[in-house]
């Protein structure tokens, strides 16, 4: 878009750009300048536009995203057009990935490179690596407290091990998934220890004070994140004499991004990984982005421009990388972090959809999906071209953030429910055999969230313990549940590392003084290739897992109707113990699946007549993942205990 003030400012800019720039071939570069400069200059200029110092910032800011196109490898570049050309590559069913940490799962990055038959195996295409760079020993908030921003953590290895995994990714069709902590640093990083120093430049990248005034007008509206480790938001720092502000633990200082400087530094750095061959960036702490003194300093409004403007600055140098808004909120609040358009995701193209996540515990814990029916029906509708990142589990807790309405809409009491739910994953509820532990726990409040791996949970464990092989066959019956919803749903399944092999809890981190009082370690697990080799074996626990989810994951690459372009309807049945929804082609109206979920064990049915409009399109049904019609009888479709179809018209 033509605007006088933004274009005046961007030939200034030009006319003054560095030589070394000015030198290069920069012709894709500057097309998409002009195209997004208005929308940048906008942005930057809402949040820093008082500043004296706003016209070298924006010059530093444009030179910026030119050093980095220009550092660009060339294929990078040649995948930008291609990517550019196919804007929805990332809404394809073709995608499924899978999240692990590098060390936990292979040891190193070139042994994670020798892994990748394993992906592809499985059928998985899309590999997020947690944080892969360094932290201090003991202090490392599972990989999110970092150290310095460009280096690779030694015991994984260095950047070129890193550039060579992603170049034979590329040559396997594997996307790479890297994580960028925009939050805050570690205390250890040169410019927390620049601050410590008495730096001034560098004590206005994070948000210090000399008393506690202005921290305690913070905490007045502030929740705790870690109420049971690190309580409170800031931290006395004695070196710099100053309080500093840590959200999450007093090892990690968040930075203050009402300093462009800051924002510029971490656009450099997202655009150094994004150079390194990362497909798709993971964003994380995106929620905490912006503090404002009488608000609970989450979801604020300036949040969502810095990650707009991060966004417009990217695709200006490299379009062909996604982001993933890392940001568990409610889903009214979720929903945002796409972007406010009618179409493309102006923040994030990806978000993780927790709230799908945490209701399908919820119907594991009661065996009915009550809660799971009403808060789909409340998930608000996301943007054409953005998508979710389901998933089961993953490296962090399991939050119970329902949204209180729709659980008193399912005759249920919000705390009381919320109480059961972690006493039935912690095993204190009577008949649960699941394995969790509670995390988070705050005595204020009374919350808490639950730590566990996907099979312990399920009560695999205690199964297997006691060689009660029908408890084994429901627990491997609710893991493959649990996986066919996420594979369905509508967006990018996300399967965590040993879950597709059954992989119970961890609990030799208790053993680790560095690791002892986080129980979320229980379910980061050091990957069992002994285990893992039993997936050949007919009869395991882990074939059948395996096997099944193979299984599961190559028919949806076949199923267009699995692409995520709004195309799901909730279809509300009678049955509580039942979640039905369809998905169709929205070209061609033909092309309809029908996913019925069971999550009692025992045997439920379905009137097809309460199908709606739906139910003239099933006369005569398959499921699609075993290839057999299923039992009807007098029009009743029959869902054995702990079950699932995916149906389609034979």
């Amino acid at each position: 878009m033509y605007e006088q003030v933004s274009h005046t400012l961007l030939n200034d800019i030009l006319n003054r750009i560095k030589p070394e720039i000015s030198k290069q071939d920069l012709r894709h570069f500057y097309t998409r300048l002009g195209a997004n400069f208005y929308s940048i200059h906008s942005l930057f200029q809402k949040l820093y536009g008082d500043r004296e110092d706003f016209v070298a910032q924006a010059q530093k800011l444009v030179e910026t995203m030119a050093l980095q196109y220009i550092k660009r490898p060339e294929n990078l570049r040649r995948l930008d057009l291609a990517r550019e050309k196919d804007y929805n590559w990332f809404l394809s069913q073709q995608l499924v990935g899978m999240a692990l940490y590098c060390k936990g799962f292979a040891g190193n990055l070139n042994n994670l490179q020798g892994h990748l038959n394993y992906f592809q195996e499985l059928g998985v295409n899309l590999v997020h690596v947690m944080p892969i760079l360094p932290c201090p020993e003991g202090k490392s908030d599972g990989g999110y407290a970092i150290n310095d921003f460009r280096e690779i953590n030694p015991e994984l290895g260095t950047l070129e091990d890193l550039q060579q995994l992603t170049a034979e990714m590329r040559e396997r069709d594997l996307l790479l998934v890297l994580d960028v902590v925009v939050n805050h640093t570690s205390d250890m990083h040169y410019w927390a220890k620049r601050a410590r120093a008495g730096d001034k430049k560098y004590q206005d990248y994070y948000y210090t004070f000399e008393t506690r005034n202005i921290p305690d007008m913070f905490e007045q509206s502030m929740p705790e994140i870690f109420p049971e480790t690190s309580p409170g938001n800031f931290t006395w720092n004695e070196e710099m004499g100053r309080w500093v502000m840590t959200v999450f633990n007093d090892f990690q200082w968040d930075l203050n991004y009402s300093n462009p400087s800051v924002f510029i530094e971490m656009l450099n750095i997202i655009l150094f990984w994004a150079n390194q061959g990362a497909d798709v960036l993971r964003l994380d702490a995106v929620a905490f982005l912006w503090k404002k003194i009488g608000s609970t300093c989450q979801n604020e409004r300036e949040a969502h421009l810095l990650l707009q403007l991060f966004k417009d600055c990217c695709q200006v140098t490299a379009p062909g990388v996604v982001y993933i808004a890392e940001a568990i909120v409610a889903p009214v609040e979720m929903i945002k972090y796409f972007g406010e358009d009618a179409v493309i995701a102006k923040e994030c193209e990806i978000a993780y959809n927790a709230t799908f996540m945490a209701l399908l515990w919820d119907a594991v814990a009661t065996k009915n999906a009550r809660l799971l029916n009403q808060g789909i029906k409340n998930l608000p509708v996301k943007l054409e071209r953005a998508t979710w990142l389901n998933y089961v589990r993953c490296h962090d807790d399991i939050g119970l953030g329902f949204d209180d309405r729709d659980i008193l809409l399912c005759d249920y009491e919000p705390a009381r429910h919320r109480k059961f739910l972690v006493d039935y994953f912690t095993g204190k509820f009577e008949d649960s055999h699941a394995r969790g532990l509670p995390f988070g726990q705050n005595e204020k409040t009374g919350d808490a969230r639950i730590s566990g791996s996907l099979a312990s949970l399920v009560g695999l464990e205690h199964a297997l313990e006691t060689g009660d092989n029908k408890a084994i066959d429901d627990s491997i019956k609710i893991i493959l549940l649990l996986h066919s919803m996420i594979l369905s749903f509508g967006g990018i399944p996300l399967i965590y590392y040993g879950d597709e092999i059954g992989t119970l809890n961890n609990d030799s981190y208790r053993d680790d003084p560095l690791k002892a009082g986080d129980s979320r370690w229980i379910h980061r697990p050091w990957f069992d290739w002994e285990k893992a080799e039993r997936r050949n074996s007919p009869g395991t626990v882990e074939y059948k897992i395996f096997t099944a989810l193979k299984q599961m994951i190559s028919i949806r690459k076949e199923i267009t109707v699995f692409a995520d372009f709004n195309n799901r309807e909730l279809i509300e049945v009678e049955n509580p113990h039942l979640f039905v929804f369809g998905r169709y082609h929205l070209q061609q109206p033909s092309e309809q699946v029908l996913v019925v979920a069971n999550f009692s064990e025992d045997p439920q049915h379905l009137n097809l007549d309460d199908l709606g409009t739906w139910k003239a399109q099933y006369k005569t049904l398959v499921d699609l993942y075993c290839g057999e019609s299923p039992d009807i009888f007098k029009n009743s479709l029959v869902i054995p205990g702990y079950s699932f179809y995916w149906l389609c018209e034979k």
